[in-house]
């Protein structure tokens, strides 16, 4: 695939990038280059090669589900400006 000029100013206008003369002039080599790299690498036998999800393998740390109440009540609501009956106390709002 080839880009010159009318197919820069067409993606341009796509990203609703401004681009002068000058500007889209110089893309023209520099896409047309890209693309001969993506062209390059389809070039590569993939056949019998399995896709990778990470370069390295990865094991998730997993850790029992366990529902809790955490034993922290007392210690958070330390924290709070106003507690009452083991919850936040917060203002009453009515509009």
């Amino acid at each position: 695939m080839s880009v010159d000029i009318a197919t820069v100013r067409r993606i341009a206008g796509l990203a609703r990038i401004a681009v002068s003369d000058a500007e889209a002039e110089a893309l023209v080599p520099e896409l047309n280059n890209i693309l001969g790299w993506v062209e390059h690498l389809a070039e590569v036998d993939t056949d019998g090669v399995e896709p990778l999800h990470a370069v390295i393998p990865n094991q998730l740390r997993l850790r029992d589900d366990v529902i809790t109440d955490g034993g922290l009540r007392d210690a958070v609501l330390a924290n709070a400006p106003q507690a009452e009956h083991g919850f936040f106390a917060v203002p009453k709002v009515i509009e």
